[in-house]
């Protein structure tokens, strides 16, 4: 896998190189996605809706009834009708105290409802991540990728608790609104005719302005994550070169260009509800001037514009607020897209239909005339390998050579592109991926643990391991007497991902676990690259002991750690330009002996 990523820049991988101004999907196409989890939760949405027209109809009733309070009054301060003002006002201080109750059980569905989606939304994601092949995680940066996870997937569910039941609210209240203002006075309706279009038109073009603003800011922002997240982890090695003040400034530019990004498209965005909340107060001013014209003329009661006054406030207030909330909504829109982008990424290839499961496995694994490339850059040329049953085999070679590639096309991490690998005589492409993982143990140069005891994590490759067998394999790698000298032993806690413990520690904790796995291939690439050459020769003599009967391979630099090899392979170029025992490539010459030198005159 190191590889790929010698052969790409360390930042804008990925998405982050991806022409973030051209939307992959349609809105439709992605508003029918989150449907489709939306519709998962259909009873709850529809408790929602009726919550929702319960509200909105018991707040429709209130200007009425303002309205019949009004009229009550009359003109005359001795015509009050002091009962039914006190009547209407009681009506509607209820209806509006059973809408806030309403409207606060509707809250809890939504949040309960979108909780949920959320939740099948981030497994999804992360199912699907463990599903993508290799070569998807050495094209994308990892900040990149949690950020969907965490920030876009939280925009989606702020977007579902609050602006759906914001935009069907605002629907129903519309709708209301205007039959009740045609009740009053269909006249009057006209004046909505003119400021309503305007209103759809604006806000339709603002629209189509803003969301490639937020598909800018979510690239940006992924960008920064991404970049913050490769310098945490290195920052060890940036204080060691003195390099603290180019990162920062590094930081600096992308931290600049996402709250650029950020502020651009919230820029565009607020214009959008004060030039529509101008058009709505517009309105709202016209009413008030032909109600006036229609109170002074009789053909209408003051109680009336009153409330034909209040229903307007109700009709544009919506549509003032459907305009900010479509800001917003294009922000979701923009994470919806970056969330079903990584969802749509192709997983790994499925076995074939007839693929075999490996069993009974000897270890025989031969490569045949392999040719390999990444990105169309060949790496690996007409490649010829045996390894016998039981045998060690050495991969030799100078950096980018094509030693690891060898171990990736072995694991099917990546497929060949022409040539044949087989175990014990079975193309590996006809063979279950699973099967074929499980038949061999593997350590890597890039080491890894997660967050539990020492124990959990030896053990974590084998179900029902003892203590005993745990330590049986701790004390062949040379870790044992470390862990018991620890406060609480096999129950120490690794914490992120082995901070609190060396490189070389965790090295030997990995080589441990690979000697745990009943497995009959072992794979280190690199494996003690972090141990002394006096431990590393130690480890490799209590591997070979216990891997007498299982095939080896040994990806190493250091030559002088694997002169008892069965074989050595000397790759040069993607090519096998010799092979043979340690000794007979020495007596031999050529390039194995010039790197052999090499290292003596270094060590020197």
């Amino acid at each position: 896998m190191s590889n790929v990523k010698n052969q790409q820049s360390s930042f804008g991988r990925g998405w982050a190189s991806e022409a973030y101004d051209k939307p992959i999907q349609a809105k439709g196409a992605i508003l029918r996605r989150l449907w489709h989890y939306l519709s998962c939760y259909r009873w709850g949405l529809a408790l929602a809706l009726g919550l929702m027209l319960l509200a909105n109809s018991l707040s429709l009733f209130g200007p009425k009834l303002s309205g019949y309070a009004i009229d009550a009054i009359g003109s005359k301060p001795g015509q009050v009708d002091f009962p039914n003002v006190f009547y209407y006002a009681g009506m509607m201080i209820s209806f509006y105290l059973v809408a806030a109750v309403t409207n606060y059980i509707l809250a809890a569905v939504m949040v309960h409802i979108s909780r949920k989606i959320v939740y099948q939304m981030r497994r999804d994601v992360y199912q699907h991540l463990m599903r993508l092949p290799v070569s998807f995680f050495d094209r994308h940066l990892t900040g990149d990728i949690l950020s969907v996870i965490s920030y876009d997937i939280d925009v989606i569910n702020a977007s579902l608790s609050n602006d759906f039941v914001q935009i069907l609210a605002s629907i129903i209240t519309v709708l209301g609104s205007l039959l009740m203002m045609l009740s009053i006075s269909p006249q009057l309706i006209l004046v909505f005719v003119v400021t309503v279009p305007i209103s759809i038109i604006f806000t339709r073009r603002r629209s189509r302005l803003v969301r490639p603003k937020y598909r800018k800011r979510s690239h940006k922002l992924g960008k920064l994550n991404g970049f913050a997240e490769e310098i945490t982890g290195g920052l060890k090695t940036i204080k060691a070169y003195h390099r603290e003040e180019y990162f920062i400034q590094e930081f600096d530019k992308l931290n600049r260009e996402a709250c650029e990004a950020n502020y651009e498209a919230d820029w565009h965005s607020s214009s959008t509800g004060p030039a529509v909340g101008f058009i709505n107060n517009l309105s709202l001013a016209l009413v008030s001037m032909f109600g006036a014209i229609l109170y002074m003329q009789g053909r209408i009661s003051l109680g009336n514009v009153s409330s034909f006054v209040l229903y307007s406030r109700k009709f544009s207030g919506p549509i003032n607020e459907l305009a900010n909330i479509m800001a917003e909504l294009q922000s979701a829109l923009a994470a919806a897209e970056r969330l079903f982008r990584l969802l749509d990424e192709p997983m790994e290839t499925p076995d074939r239909e007839d693929a075999e499961e490996l069993k009974e496995i000897k270890g025989e694994i031969k490569l045949q005339s392999v040719a390999f490339g990444y990105d169309e850059k060949p790496v690996l040329k007409e490649v010829d390998m045996t390894a016998r049953p039981g045998e060690t085999i050495a991969i030799v070679g100078e950096t980018g050579s094509g030693k690891t590639t060898i171990i990736n096309l072995l694991m099917r991490f990546y497929d060949i592109d022409s040539g044949s690998i087989t175990i014990d005589g079975k193309e590996i492409c006809h063979v279950s991926r699973s099967s074929l993982r499980k038949a061999f143990s593997m350590v890597l140069q890039d080491t890894w643990l997660f967050s539990g005891t020492i124990f959990e994590n030896l053990a974590y490759g084998r179900e029902g391991v003892t203590l005993e067998e745990v330590k049986a394999v701790a004390k062949a790698a040379k870790i044992n007497t470390f862990i018991e000298s620890l406060p609480q032993g096999y129950d120490t806690m690794i914490k992120d991902s082995g901070s609190n413990i060396s490189k070389g520690q965790k090295q030997l904790l990995t080589i441990a676990r690979a000697m745990l796995l009943d497995a009959p291939m072992l794979i280190l690439d690199e494996a003690t690259s972090n141990v002394d050459t006096q431990t590393e020769r130690q480890i490799q003599a209590a591997m070979l002991h216990l891997m007498k009967t299982r095939t080896c391979i040994v990806i190493a630099h250091r030559l002088s750690t694997i002169v008892g090899a069965d074989q050595i392979i000397v790759l040069k170029d993607g090519r096998v330009v010799d092979s043979g025992t340690h000794q007979e490539l020495l007596n031999k010459g050529g390039y194995y002996q010039e790197l052999y030198q090499a290292q003596f005159d270094n060590q020197a």
